[in-house]
């Protein structure tokens, strides 16, 4: 795969997941959409779910069948906590996982957060041909992942690869 010589704008989708957050107080959702479209992406549509699992599971159904969408990006829910089920509500709808994102996200938040870092269960997958990835509901979680690890690998600039480069063979059978 090459990388490509200009940006690839993506169409994304937020979504919060939380029971206290509004669009008044969102900032973790903030971060995110100002954050991509200063990368040159585009949003698509925003949300904010209580952590309900049904409820999380129709939103992000209807964005993966929606042609038009890239990549979700989704903050909070990846905790221990008795309401935290953002994996167990996100996991089910996903062809496949991307174990190298918490992975690295935890590697790179251990830097910042110590060992707390392993109550992460942040996480990333592929449904239908679109990117998801699961975030804690700390803006600085969510700064630390898409600065060292989302921005770039949806830049198509990117080398040696990259993820938007990766899109047009992602239906391939």
């Amino acid at each position: 795969m090459e990388a490509s010589a200009e940006l690839i704008s993506l169409s994304l989708c937020v979504l919060t997941v939380s029971d206290s957050r509004t669009a008044a107080n969102d900032s973790s959702g903030d971060y995110l959409v100002e954050a991509l479209a200063a990368a040159g992406h585009r949003l698509h549509e925003r949300g904010i779910v209580r952590d309900d699992r049904y409820r999380m599971r129709a939103i992000v159904s209807k964005w993966i069948a929606d042609d038009a969408v890239h990549g979700i990006l989704i903050t909070g829910g990846t905790g221990f906590t008795g309401r935290d089920s953002t994996p167990e509500a996100i996991e089910p709808l996903l062809d496949k996982l991307m174990p190298g994102f918490g992975e690295m996200f935890r590697a790179i938040s251990i830097e910042e957060i110590g060992t707390s870092s392993l109550q992460s269960r942040a996480f990333a997958g592929l449904a239908n041909q679109t990117f998801i990835f699961c975030l804690p509901g700390s803006t600085s979680a969510c700064r630390t992942a898409w600065e060292r690890i989302i921005r770039i690998q949806l830049d198509a600039r990117t080398r040696p690869c990259n993820l938007a480069g990766l899109r047009p063979r992602l239906g391939e059978q």
